[in-house]
Order: structure tokens, then C-alpha cells, then sequence
């Protein structure tokens, strides 16, 4: 094909069995769905463990699949009013944005963003992976290395379009592009090494070095159009609706099993509408000051007090004295405050999408406009002050935590043992040939690396319960010899 949007990595001939759409980027969309990775994240946790309440909540799978509803209708918006400057700054096709929206999380590890950190930490300090893990650098990974179609491991062999918007951070950790966008003042958002360790590179990256070529083949249609270091518009657009129904949707989860409690939200907010930038941040009310005041230390290029304060008032308007004002019970009248609360607000956040040629360092091409990005910001804030830093989800992820790296030290033991070389899963010796082939010759502790990166590959491609099931099994515990809950 002569558009440069439309080639795949490996070309053309590659074509797939179930491979059935006119459409390059519809037969990406359905390579995705028909993935097993994707059907894995049926079992990946969200905020809260799917295992742990039933059809209640979002996991990783329904979270996809409405990310993907919002960036579709965000693109046709875009298609619709913008369509010169989308095309200007290298497209932006509603069937992109829905592919890369539905592969934004393949990458995603057991136990949420909590596996994320403990898999990084063991890569980078047990394992010597000087690139690490994390989640959307695997999930690029995976649809360019790990999945395997006919005779060969090219993963899913997207198009160039797809590719490039699924990168979220169009950077890796440490040297592409160059300059490395880590040292820009102000970075963009993610590409900040983090404050305990500046020498380890970027906090989020897209991709690892070993697909390093493949972001440039991936972004090269887009050369002159957006910064090296910028989203490009499909990616902008994907970026924008995880933001939304992150800030929406998992509000739904956490008041449909009871964990947010109006009382709490209502404290903080009413005192802080009070007090304002007086507030005592020791006291209720200062959490949200001092976000407010993070927001113009870190985001000055949006953030606007006269905008945090009408936030502020409709969040406490809708949320507080509207969706929490009854607890959930259940019925169809509960069911239909939810989905009123979830289509009013999806819809108010949808519209105020723009397109902008002219995009902040901090911000990609589509934002969300003024009033709604402070908006955003407070609902988010609620999910993370009175439902992520509750102590018994400390208590839970602690021990989620605690099993993720003892079932890495379990699988490494099990790969390095030469008594068990015929034994070990055909999965992790394929992933141990795949990282190995990946490295240059004359690598240190090539093997070594590799084995490491296989392991880390391995781990993360599983579901929360078969991670418990697994580790289950290799400490002893589990007296069942044949069980669906993996497949070695």
C-alpha cells in the first residue's frame, strides 16, 4: 500500500486466519479482540479485584472496551469539526483511535498498577533489566514481539497508524528519541524520572529498547507533523478517553460495592469550600488544597482557581449530594442513578474535547477544555483520597504485592534449575528464545537477561487468579495436579 499510515511491520503477507475486514486498521481492530491477550484481561484487576466482587465492577476487559466507546465518539467529533488540522498534524480515523484504545491496556500485570510497580522493582533491582517493566511499554511489547501469528513470532503486525497510537509515551526510558524528553523543562507528563531516582530515566515510557525500531517505523508517518517526543492525534484521543472513564467509571465500582461513602467526600469538599486557599492542609478540606496548589506547581499551562472552584461546587452538586446521596442497593432505580450519573458526565466531557495545532508541552493534541480538565482532576482526586490510600486496599495489595515477587523468585529458581531444563513451561522457554534472540552477541549475561526479562514476560501475561493459582501450586500449598486455573 502507498500509504505510509497503513504499512505493517512485516508487510503486507502476513494475513491472518481470522483477518476478514476491507479496512487495514478494522483488520487491526479485530486482530486485538481476537487476542488472547485481550481476553485475558477479563481476569486483570481494575481499582478492585474482579474475583473479589462478582459482575459489580470494571476489570481490565469492560474498562477497554469503554475506552474504547469514548475515543471512538471523541474521533468522529474530531473527523467532524476538525477534520483539516487532524489531517494537517497526521489524522485522526475513529477505527484508530478504537484499535489503539482497545490495546491501550494488553501490557497490564496482575493486581492493577499495583503489579506494575512491584514488577519493575524486581526487574530493575533483582533481575538487572536496566529498562524494567511497565504497563504500556508491554503492552507495546506484545503487540510487536510477544504474540504470535502463523509461523512467526511478529506479534500482531499493525499498522503503523495503530502502533503509533497506542504509544501513550512515545519515548523509552532512557535514550529514545534524543534529546530524551526527560530533560525538556517542563517534561511532558510521564517522562519525569522519578524523584527517588533520578539516574533510572523516565517514571512512564512506551516502549523498551528492544522495540525501539519499531516505534520509529511506527511514528515515521507522522515525521514533521508532531514533535518526536508528542502523541500524536490518535494517541492524544485514546490518552483523553482513559482519562475519562477512569475519572467516571470506577466512581461506578466503588459506590456500587460501597466503599466511597458520601459522608467522607462531602467533609473534604464543604470544608475546603469554606476555607478555600486558607485551608489548614493538617485538617479536612487541606487535601484538596494541596492539590489544588499541585495543580499549578505542575500543570500552570491549565490550571485556573475560578475553574477548581466551579469544579470543585459540581462535583459536591453531582456526585455528593446526587449519586451518593442513597446508597447503592441494587435495584432499578440504583442502576438508573448510575447510568444517569455515567451518561451525563461521559457526555459533558466528550463534547468539550478540542483540537488544538498549538499543544502544551504537558498536554497532547485533544484536551479537554478548561472547565472539564479541572474537572477531571476532582473527580480523580476522590477515587484516590478516599478509595486508594484506604488502608484495607493497602492491607489487600501488601500481600498482592508479597505473592508477585515471591512467584518471580519461584519461576526464576525453576528456569536455573538443570535437573528441570525438559520440564519447564514450553511458554517461558519460548519467552527465554525470544529475549535471548532480541539481545546483541557479546551481551553481559545474556542468558542471564534474557531469563530475567522471560520471567518478568511470563508473570505479567497472567490473570490475578491465575497468578494466585500458580504460586498456589509452586509453593505446595494446592493439592490439585490438574487445574484450569493456568496452562502450562
Amino acid at each position: 500500500m502507498d500509504d505510509p499510515r497503513t504499512q505493517r511491520l512485516f508487510g503486507d503477507s502476513t494475513v491472518a486466519p481470522g483477518d476478514l475486514a476491507f479496512s487495514p486498521f478494522r483488520v487491526d481492530r479485530d486482530r486485538i479482540v481476537s487476542s488472547p491477550f485481550f481476553a485475558r484481561l477479563a481476569g486483570v484487576t481494575q481499582v478492585i479485584s474482579p474475583g473479589g466482587a462478582g459482575l459489580l465492577v470494571h476489570n481490565r476487559l469492560t474498562h477497554s472496551l469503554k475506552v474504547a466507546q469514548v475515543a471512538r465518539a471523541i474521533a468522529e467529533r474530531i473527523q467532524a469539526r476538525d477534520t483539516d488540522l487532524a489531517e494537517k498534524l497526521g489524522g485522526c480515523d475513529p477505527d484508530v483511535v478504537e484499535a489503539a484504545a482497545l490495546a491501550h491496556d494488553l501490557g497490564h500485570p496482575p493486581f492493577g498498577h499495583l503489579g506494575e510497580r512491584v514488577l519493575d522493582r524486581l526487574a530493575r533491582q533483582r533481575l538487572g533489566l536496566r529498562d524494567g517493566f511497565e504497563g504500556n511499554a508491554q503492552s507495546y511489547r506484545i503487540v510487536t514481539s510477544t504474540e504470535i501469528r502463523g509461523q512467526a513470532t511478529i506479534g500482531l503486525n499493525l499498522t503503523n497508524a495503530v502502533r503509533a497510537a497506542i504509544l501513550k509515551y512515545p519515548w523509552t526510558r532512557h535514550g529514545h528519541p534524543a534529546p530524551h524528553p526527560r530533560f525538556m523543562d517542563p517534561p511532558p507528563r510521564g517522562a519525569a524520572a522519578h524523584p527517588d531516582d533520578p539516574e533510572g530515566g523516565s517514571g512512564k515510557f512506551g516502549a523498551y529498547s528492544t522495540e525501539v525500531n519499531d516505534v520509529r517505523a511506527a511514528r515515521a508517518p507522522f515525521a514533521g507533523r508532531v514533535a518526536d517526543w508528542q502523541q500524536t492525534v490518535e494517541a492524544s484521543v485514546m490518552d483523553t478517553a482513559d482519562d475519562i472513564a477512569y475519572a467516571i467509571h470506577d466512581l461506578e465500582d466503588v459506590h456500587r460495592v460501597g466503599v466511597l461513602q458520601q459522608g467522607a467526600v462531602a467533609a473534604e469538599l464543604l470544608a475546603w469550600q469554606r476555607w478555600g486557599t486558607a485551608t489548614d492542609l493538617r485538617r479536612a478540606g487541606g487535601a484538596i488544597e494541596s492539590l489544588r496548589r499541585s495543580l499549578h506547581r505542575k500543570e500552570d499551562w491549565i490550571a485556573d482557581d475560578d475553574a477548581f472552584a466551579d469544579a470543585v461546587e459540581l462535583v459536591r452538586a453531582e456526585l455528593v449530594d446526587g449519586l451518593l446521596a442513597q446508597p447503592f442497593d441494587g435495584s432499578v432505580q440504583a442502576e438508573a442513578r448510575v447510568a444517569a450519573f455515567s451518561a451525563t458526565w461521559t457526555r459533558r466531557l466528550v463534547d468539550s474535547v478540542e483540537l488544538t495545532e498549538q499543544a502544551a508541552i504537558r498536554s497532547g493534541h485533544a484536551q479537554l477544555s478548561v472547565a472539564q480538565w479541572h474537572e477531571v482532576q476532582i473527580l480523580k482526586f476522590v477515587q484516590n483520597r478516599f478509595v486508594l490510600a484506604r488502608p484495607d486496599l493497602a492491607l489487600h495489595q501488601r500481600g498482592q504485592g508479597r505473592l508477585l515477587a515471591t512467584l518471580v523468585e519461584a519461576l526464576l529458581a525453576w528456569l536455573t534449575d538443570p535437573d528441570e531444563e525438559d520440564r519447564l513451561p514450553r511458554r517461558l522457554r519460548d519467552l527465554v528464545e525470544l529475549a535471548e534472540a532480541e539481545l546483541p552477541e557479546g551481551t553481559p549475561e545474556r542468558l542471564g537477561r534474557a531469563r530475567g526479562r522471560a520471567v518478568i514476560d511470563f508473570v505479567a501475561g497472567l490473570t490475578d487468579g491465575q497468578a494466585v493459582g500458580l504460586m498456589e501450586a509452586l509453593s505446595g500449598r494446592s493439592r490439585q495436579l490438574w487445574t484450569d486455573a493456568f496452562v502450562l
